[in-house]
């Protein structure tokens, strides 16, 4: 691969770093060749991306970004994919644990970047599959936003079936 092939890969990772806020870096160097093509087909079928590149071009993308990424860069060791999801951060944790349940013990996460936060070893894809998307965060502050203004209509109403009940009874009794 010559310098200006490198130098071509570097800016286009660069730039995807930068416009996606999401993106996993996992280990998948010992996957038979049938279990990554399964992987593939299945990142393709959810909307995401897994490309495999080499650790100084990934390295040198990362040096790129505003953030704080040297953790990331310590895991840069053997062979390395990234998985990059623009819709929510936990899309590709659940997609790693659902290949796993199928039997398949790879590819073993490394490293994520969730919006400027950096998740490091395998051991933290329980944390990331329980991340909740913006749109999820959205509708619960809606939903919070909502239940008391629907405590009090429903009391309103509650109240006024009552106290016409009241004022029938009331009406009558003269």
């Amino acid at each position: 691969m010559t310098r200006e092939e490198k130098e071509i890969i570097v800016n286009e990772l660069s730039e995807k770093f930068a416009n996606t806020n999401y993106f996993y870096i996992t280990d998948a160097s010992t996957m038979s060749v049938a279990s990554i093509n399964q992987f593939r087909r299945l990142c393709f079928d959810r909307g995401l991306e897994y490309k495999v590149y080499k650790n100084t071009l990934i390295q040198k993308a990362l040096d790129t970004l505003d953030a704080d990424t040297a953790a990331l860069e310590d895991v840069l060791k053997g062979a390395s994919g990234i998985l990059f999801s623009t819709e929510s951060g936990n899309a590709p944790a659940k997609l790693l644990k659902d290949f796993r349940k199928k039997g398949n013990t790879l590819p073993l996460l490394k490293g994520a970047y969730i919006d400027a936060g950096l998740y490091i070893g395998d051991e933290q894809l329980d944390a990331l599959t329980k991340i909740k998307s913006k749109d999820e965060l959205i509708g619960d502050v809606i939903s919070l936003l909502q239940s008391p203004a629907k405590n009090v209509i429903s009391a309103l109403q509650s109240s006024g079936g009552k106290l016409a009940g009241i004022l029938k009874t009331l009406s009558e009794k003269e």
